[in-house]
């Protein structure tokens, strides 16, 4: 049962790879119309140059991607952590399954419609679902006397 808590990790490296996937499928082209109307894109060689740029859809899609390289990262470390403690249970499992689900939603609705309040609301409660995680896998080490 214990491996079974590294199937989300995979899960969520394939969101970002089809979000990666989708951003340049939908910038390469934005880039080569703005090219065609005289932008200098060498100029939008820093990140802080591009906002506002691109068309809001194409915008949308990089900052998903982007936010997919934020706050999973911890995820990811507290999903390793669980797995290399052994202690993977079913509420682990259910709580990262759900971090998954709510994130692809939020890259959905971030890259479609981006429901501003919609996207907060689940990003609060991805957070939740890996709070959990990180409170229950926390409370194991200190309980265990492992500390911090």
């Amino acid at each position: 049962m214990n491996d079974l808590i590294l199937q989300p990790i995979l899960f969520m490296g394939l969101l970002s790879t089809a979000m990666m996937i989708l951003m340049y499928a939908t910038r390469i082209p934005a880039a080569k119309v703005l090219e065609r109307q005289g932008v200098d894109m060498q100029g939008l060689a820093h990140p802080a140059a591009v906002s506002g740029v691109f068309p809001s859809g194409v915008e949308r899609i990089a900052d998903n991607y982007n936010h997919l390289w934020e706050q999973p990262t911890l995820f990811y470390a507290v999903v390793l952590v669980i797995w290399a403690q052994g202690h993977t249970d079913s509420l682990h499992l259910y709580a990262a399954w759900s971090y998954c689900l709510v994130r692809l939603i939020h890259s959905l609705v971030q890259s479609t419609v981006n429901s501003v309040w919609l996207r907060f609301g689940l990003f609060m409660l991805s957070w939740l679902a890996l709070a959990c995680m990180l409170v229950r896998e926390s409370w194991h080490a200190v309980s265990q006397g492992l500390g911090f």
